[in-house]
């Protein structure tokens, strides 16, 4: 089907402000992937906002994307007048080592609540 001309039925079409890819690239992408999202960030290229989120190294982003030379297109987009945000250190989601299991998978301060509620007696868990 070929692509609509909304403006002929005073129809604008919604572009989104800011857009987010998250979990970039955990697998490999297929060439035709690529393709698709080069196509998308070359659309905003300079004029809207593209979030990236990826576990991957941005180094690493290159080999992930397949074909060189849609690689070379959309990272020069992509990284062209880009913020870049690297976070070390161990992931958030990921137990710690610690006695109670259920606190090292809990927001830091919530099992701290939790523990100070139930010594209180404060939350006992029953509702009325």
């Amino acid at each position: 089907m070929p692509c609509r001309d909304y403006s002929e039925v005073g129809i604008s079409p919604v572009i989104p402000t800011s857009e987010l890819v998250d979990d970039f690239a955990l697998r490999p992408l297929l060439p035709e992937q690529t393709a698709d999202l080069l196509e998308v960030v070359e659309d905003r290229a300079q004029r809207r906002s593209t979030i990236v989120a990826s576990q991957l190294p941005v180094g690493l982003w290159h080999d992930a994307l397949g074909a060189p030379t849609l690689a070379d297109a959309l990272l020069d987009r992509l990284v062209h007048n880009a913020h870049r945000i690297e976070l070390r250190g161990e992931s958030l989601r990921r137990p710690r080592d610690h006695p109670d299991a259920d606190a090292a998978a809990s927001p830091p301060g919530v099992a701290d609540y939790a523990a100070s509620q139930h010594r209180e007696g404060g939350d006992t868990g029953e509702r009325s």
